[in-house]
């Protein structure tokens, strides 16, 4: 496969090394906005080169294409730059891989009641495009959204008769050392997804919003993090999982912790989180920019990091035993657990964007393979997902569990 991976930062240069150890990668073409970090990343095997990209310039994206000859963009980029990279693969005919959907707008007047523009709309508008050329678009296909997505449709395809909720839930007990304040993921990301409304589905009423940071809730995590106060976020797999996954609700929350939402909040207090440029002096800057550059590139923190990370799909109905029947209430939780002192001994790679570049590899070598295969705007849940699973334990080393609960 020749692959076109726009963006440079922590996740495309984890995605570039756990890559690198796999036969199926023909090419990357490395694109970023900046030579320097393009050409880091490249430096990682031989088969791959860097460009200088604008990644806002969607016709300039499909010149990259058809430059690379690449069969399948890779966005590893913000996911303000979604769209015009999305249409850039259309326009050149190739597929497409991301991370995080197009992003959204909150509903003008009830923010916290109705969705406005949702995750994904203005990808999931232009479908038909998508398989009137036989192209594919995988979208979310990270580990949340990606590898949970994965899970909730392997818990409907082999662990269930029916499914009351689908409830993805993250957790870690991560430390920064050296910092008060040190995000693991991008700034600009956390603040989009943890300040905007959440979402939440319900087969009753479609998809409604509440306010950020909504409804705790003490869940436990395995592999000795333990108990983590969860919250109501935005984020894509509420807006996925009830296209394929027949449900009755679908919720997402993450475990962000008192300090990390108070720091959020004040931001969103002082107008920090904003996109909108604003004067100073003599330049026009955007607060969320400045509040990036002020902290640590998350990508840079990997030998400050100590801890894991839990990404995991909760998921509650009717049992089902071998032959499909119906047994009795049942409640388990699909997870992939990550070490940062392995994905840093491993890869160099911190843990937290190790884990969302490993399912985006194993699903490009599904779709080399011709395992993974179809046509418009498909989710990760669309497709199926055992051999994506056996994969990614077996010869991707990373394994994942699950555990059995007592239904509530």
């Amino acid at each position: 496969m020749r692959i076109l991976m726009v963006g440079a930062g922590g996740v495309g240069d984890a995605f570039a090394a756990i890559a690198s150890r796999r036969p199926f990668v023909e090419s990357i073409t490395v694109a970023d906005i900046d030579p320097g970090r393009a050409a880091r990343v490249a430096a990682r095997d031989d088969r791959y080169s860097a460009l200088t990209l604008d990644a806002s310039d969607a016709g300039a994206v499909a010149a990259a294409v058809t430059g690379a000859s690449a069969d399948l963009v890779m966005n590893a980029a913000d996911p303000r730059f979604v769209m015009p990279i999305f249409e850039g693969a259309l326009a050149a005919g190739a597929h497409y891989m991301d991370m995080a959907m197009s992003i959204s707008t909150p509903h003008p007047t009830n923010p916290h009641g109705e969705c406005g523009v949702k995750l994904g709309d203005l990808q999931f508008e232009r479908a038909a495009e998508w398989e009137e050329r036989g192209l594919l678009a995988l979208c979310g296909m990270g580990v949340e959204p990606g590898i949970a997505d994965v899970f909730a449709r392997y818990a409907a395809d082999e662990l269930f008769s029916s499914i009351r909720e689908v409830g993805i839930r993250d957790g870690a007990d991560m430390a920064v050392r050296g910092y008060d304040f040190a995000p693991t993921f991008s700034i600009w990301t956390v603040i989009e997804e943890c300040l905007n409304p959440p979402v939440i589905w319900e087969r009753d009423r479609g998809w409604f919003t509440t306010p950020p940071f909504s409804e705790p809730e003490v869940f436990h995590f395995p592999g000795g993090i333990g108990d983590v106060e969860c919250v109501n976020v935005e984020h894509e797999e509420v807006l996925l999982v009830p296209r394929w996954i027949d449900c009755e609700r679908v919720t997402f929350k993450y475990g962000l912790g008192d300090e990390f939402i108070n720091v959020l909040q004040v931001l969103h207090q002082l107008g920090l989180d904003s996109t909108e440029p604003v004067s100073v002096r003599d330049a026009r800057v955007s607060p969320r920019d400045v509040v990036a550059a002020c902290l640590p590139d998350p990508a840079t923190l990997g030998d400050r990091i100590e801890g894991r990370t839990c990404a995991g799909t909760w998921v509650t109905g009717i049992g089902a035993d071998e032959r499909g029947q119906a047994t009795g209430e049942r409640e388990v939780y699909l997870y992939h657990l990550v070490d940062n002192a392995e994905t840093m001994g491993r890869d160099g790679a911190q843990a937290v964007v190790w884990q969302t570049a490993v399912g985006p590899v194993v699903a490009c070598e599904l779709i080399d393979a011709g395992v993974w295969s179809g046509a418009g705007v498909l989710g990760p849940e669309a497709l199926p997902p055992r051999p994506f699973l056996d994969l990614l334990a077996g010869e991707y080393d990373s394994p994942w569990g699950i555990e059995e609960r007592t239904p509530g």
